[in-house]
């Protein structure tokens, strides 16, 4: 019997069925991973499985006895209190209970009392507090107000998890943490012996973690078992043979259409049966929701910066005391594309700012390149004006944009970004996180700029979305700085990594995540003198053993198993980094200027004369087509490699 099932579900606000009588059953152990497209509703139709929200329509089943906890995408705590007493309030009801029992108020029924503090073990609620802070790694005594983002989404998994919750629902877990915490969370989860329904649009997380996805698309909730690569193959099968099925109709219904219009011969004959399922075909078109279309992302390029964009010799910097960067060195060229990876609190933001010349180094010295036009995305959002609307933040005082050098009005700048024009003037306060996020990215986009500086750009937006902003930082021809926990993305898009390595130190790493950890993996078999290490670099090269599960601190590979009973997903497929799908598009030119090399060659040695003319080259010229033969060998080999990923 399932724990929690939804059935006929409604919920609208204005015109728009965010439910249209949507499906939901959850099955004890299961972790699903709930995705959309931002404004659809997920965090509505979570906060209704919840039971914080009520439906328009609809009936939400729970099975009797079963303890639910929730933990929001921003969670709220109390004033001036400290980690112990947040996570204490996940166990409200049995402190109030054991309080009312020991102080034996009058008409209390205390036999009844007894029951429930010992139903839900409470005579020991602190030792269970201390027990859940001890395996969160979270210090008892510290002040709520002075945590970072990251650790405030630790004490708010706390408070939901020292309950021992039968279901756990998550509103984005992933934000604010860093890859370490990250890992961290992915292994409390998949050792977590409840059912699980998350929210999330970390690719990486939703593969790791669950076992189910559900789709939330036009108001309808879409299952799809196993993780979410699995889910990316059925979800394209699944939107071809839909657009079949909608051209067959349209086809039908504009054959009707013909038919209802002809001429008076055709109106005598008319059946009465036609004409009721042309009304039919009629009203099901009206009805059909089509698949929402992809944002059309668009970056106003500025004038070509210099060839270095900055170089830094022996940067330090360090604030109360503590440093964090140490000695740095490094050259960033025009087209780079750097990312940037270290725990919350490394000093990414410091570096970054320092790299652009905003914040000057204690010691060394940092030199920018010449006419440099940076556009920044700030993950706080400190930029948004809530009361301005979606038209005025975008262009104010003016109704068109330009664009490399073509204008565009707002209007229709905004419906690239799925903004529909009745929302133009809405204010900006009236919009969802990932709305804003891709509101900014709007606005970022539309100035001029060579440098993009984007920290933490993937929160809340949709997975669409982080696609197609994949495929245009790969294409954008300036520089791309990119701060960033989502592993996925970092591999896609950068072509290499400053990562922080403690005590202020930072190092680069030519790739993305995963290969960091290859080469940080291999020099650390190597340092330690083990015999292995090359084979350990060649394995995680053929066999994707760098896991992006792993921490930033590169500890040993401590992925979780899933148990025995969760089903079998497919495994993910890393796409092709910026480097790679550079070097997939040169090949075919590359192996066709070298076998026009060696077709002139041989032709040139097919001639009788050429003996007689160039006899002291011949030996050279055939041992060039003998090395071609061999460069073409190695060049048709990676081709393939790459081909295949």
């Amino acid at each position: 019997m399932a724990l929690l099932t939804l059935s006929d579900a409604c919920l609208a606000y204005g015109h728009v069925a965010l439910l249209d009588h949507a499906a939901f059953a959850l099955e004890t152990g299961e972790r699903v991973g709930l995705i959309g497209r931002n404004g659809t509703g997920k965090s509505s139709l979570l906060k209704i499985m919840a039971g914080l929200e009520k439906p328009d329509d609809g009936i939400l089943q729970v099975q009797n006895g079963i303890d639910i906890a929730y933990v929001p995408q921003e969670p709220s705590f109390a004033d001036d209190a400290t980690v112990f007493s947040t996570v204490s309030e996940g166990l409200a009801e049995v402190k109030a209970a054991r309080e009312r029992f020991e102080a034996h108020e009058e008409g209390a029924d205390l036999d009844a009392l007894m029951t429930f503090i010992e139903a839900r073990n409470g005579w020991n609620w602190e030792q269970r507090v201390d027990e859940t802070l001890q395996r969160l790694r979270l210090d008892a005594s510290l002040p709520i107000d002075g945590l970072s983002g990251g650790t405030k989404k630790r004490v708010a998994l706390a408070r939901a998890l020292v309950a021992s919750p039968d279901v756990l629902f998550l509103d984005e877990p992933t934000n604010h943490l860093d890859l370490d915490a990250i890992a961290w969370l992915e292994e409390l989860l998949v050792a977590f012996k409840g059912a699980i329904v998350l929210i999330s649009h970390d690719r990486a997380f939703l593969d790791n973690v669950c076992t189910r996805i559900v789709e939330l698309d036009r108001g309808e909730l879409r299952t799809y078992p196993g993780n979410f690569t699995a889910y990316q193959g059925l979800k394209a099968q699944q939107l071809a043979d839909e657009a079949v099925t909608n051209a067959k109709f349209d086809k039908l219904l504009a054959q009707e259409e013909i038919w209802i219009r002809k001429g008076v011969e055709a109106r005598r004959t008319r059946a009465v049966a036609r004409i009721k399922r042309l009304d039919e075909l009629r009203s099901t078109r009206a009805a059909r929701r089509e698949v929402i279309g992809r944002v059309k992302l668009d970056v106003s390029q500025g004038d070509r910066s210099g060839k270095i964009v900055a170089e830094l010799e022996d940067v330090s910097k360090a604030f109360g005391g503590r440093t964090v960067v140490r000695d740095f060195s490094g050259t960033i060229l025009r087209g780079d594309k750097v990312g940037l990876v270290g725990p919350n609190g490394a000093g990414k933001t410091t570096l970054l700012k320092m790299i652009l010349g905003e914040l000057a180094p204690d010691s060394g010295t940092v030199k920018q390149g010449a006419n440099l036009q940076v556009a920044y995305f700030d993950q706080m959002r400190d930029h948004l004006n809530l009361d301005a609307t979606l038209a005025d933040f975008i262009s104010p005082g003016s109704e068109w944009i330009e664009i490399n050098g073509s204008r565009k009005h707002v209007m229709g700048y905004l419906q690239d970004f799925l903004f529909a024009p009745a929302r133009a003037n809405s204010p900006v306060r009236t919009l969802s996180g990932g709305e804003r996020n891709r509101l900014l990215l709007a606005r970022l986009f539309a100035k001029p700029s060579n440098v993009l500086v984007l920290d933490e750009p993937t929160n809340d937006l949709d997975i669409d979305t982080l696609d197609l902003l994949e495929d245009l930082l790969a294409d954008y021809p300036g520089t791309v700085f990119l701060v960033s926990h989502d592993r996925r993305f970092l591999d896609n898009v950068v072509t290499s990594t400053l990562v922080a390595e403690g005590d202020g130190r930072w190092r680069e790493y030519e790739g993305g995540v995963e290969d960091w950890l290859i080469q940080s993996r291999r020099a650390q078999a190597l340092a330690a003198g083990k015999p292995g290490a090359a084979s350990i670099a060649s394995a995680t090269k053929q066999g994707g053993a760098a896991d992006s599960r792993t921490p930033v601190t590169v500890a040993p590979d401590t992925s979780p198993a899933a148990p025995a009973a969760t089903p079998v997903v497919a495994q993910p497929k890393r796409k092709l980094s910026y480097k790679e799908q550079r070097e997939l598009d040169e090949l075919p030119g590359r192996i066709e200027a070298l076998e026009t090399e060696q077709a002139e060659l041989n032709r040139q040695l097919a001639d009788p004369d050429i003996y007689r003319k160039e006899g002291a080259n011949v030996a050279a010229m055939h041992a060039r087509v003998e090395a071609i033969d061999e460069e073409l060998l190695v060049l048709l080999e990676r081709w393939e490699q790459l081909g295949e990923r």
